[in-house]
């Protein structure tokens, strides 16, 4: 009988996380697969596409100063015309101003919307090899038996709404992690460079400070970064800077897929990185499965 139990437990934590193939993955095979991912990037950006001027280090426990250190912005050179004319970085450009970013704010997803998150699915999982790489684990697995249910799921996972104030539909992985949010009077999410790099350029970011620098030479590298968005603060915004968007989207995917409201550690360029990432666990989809809360690098 206690033998019955324990089974039926295990059954039911595997359909609670939502991915019955998830339990089958080992950490071995998420650091091998990560590293083929990494090499696989081929749209990261190059020393002579992306400069970055990091200037002020400071240490974790300095981060909640709100100090401007560095009088200079973060981003250099950025290669707008050979980066963003990639199908992957323009499908991308094309979802980030679809958002209201204060929590609160009814999230709005018209037909052309729609169909720009549709494109940039296919552009990034199925039109990359480092995407197409992804599927065929994650198919010999079991997660998904379709390219049409990696993508389906992939789409609910993402950009599936749920509320995170007022009982409004505000909210989404997407816009928490790619876009960023205001939520309570703070920056929410925001952990990627793109998305970095044009408010910057707008002038409506303002960089402070970084209190990490991963050990990469090359791109993806990572920072943990201090800024100002247009007035609101962010102790520590992580992100994988000169990644393509194929590369964030598949890392984090993998990692929440395989490891959901876990520490998950990637083997990328023979260096350990954990990703953390959060279910959303107030609402779901399909059969029980969670919404993805939020994924970013972790910083000591």
């Amino acid at each position: 009988m206690m033998k019955i139990i324990l089974i039926l437990s295990l059954i039911i934590s595997l359909i609670s996380q939502g991915y019955s193939g998830s339990a089958r993955v080992t950490d071995d095979e998420i650091k091998s697969l990560s590293e083929t991912l990494f090499r696989l990037d081929s749209n990261s950006a190059t020393d002579s596409e992306l400069v970055v001027d990091t200037q002020a280090l400071i240490s974790s426990s300095e981060t909640s100063s709100k100090n401007d250190l560095s009088s200079r912005p973060l981003f250099k050179h950025v290669s707008e015309d050979t980066l963003f004319s990639k199908p992957t970085y323009k499908a991308l450009l094309n979802l980030l101003d679809n958002y209201r970013r204060v929590t609160g704010d009814i999230e709005d997803v018209p037909p052309q919307e729609e169909q720009e998150q549709d494109i940039f699915l296919k552009e990034t999982m199925l039109n990359t090899e480092l995407g197409r790489e992804l599927y065929n684990f994650l198919n010999s697995k079991g997660v998904y038996s379709s390219q049409e249910e990696f993508i389906q799921d992939l789409k609910m996972m993402w950009f599936g709404l749920y509320t995170r104030s007022n009982d409004k539909l505000d909210s989404s992985g997407f816009e928490h992690i790619f876009v960023g949010e205001i939520k309570g009077g703070k920056v929410s999410g925001f952990h990627n460079w793109l998305q970095f790099y044009l408010n910057e350029k707008q002038g409506l970011l303002n960089y402070y400070s970084h209190s990490f620098n991963g050990p990469w030479t090359t791109y993806p590298d990572i920072l943990g970064m201090q800024f100002n968005w247009d007035g609101y603060f962010k102790e520590v915004g992580s992100s994988f800077i000169g990644a393509s968007p194929e590369f964030d989207l598949a890392v984090y995917s993998l990692c929440y897929i395989t490891r959901p409201g876990k520490m998950c550690y990637l083997s990328l360029g023979g260096k350990t990185q954990g990703i953390q990432t959060y279910t959303w666990d107030n609402s779901s989809y399909g059969d029980g499965k969670k919404y993805i809360g939020s994924a970013y690098p972790a910083t000591p």
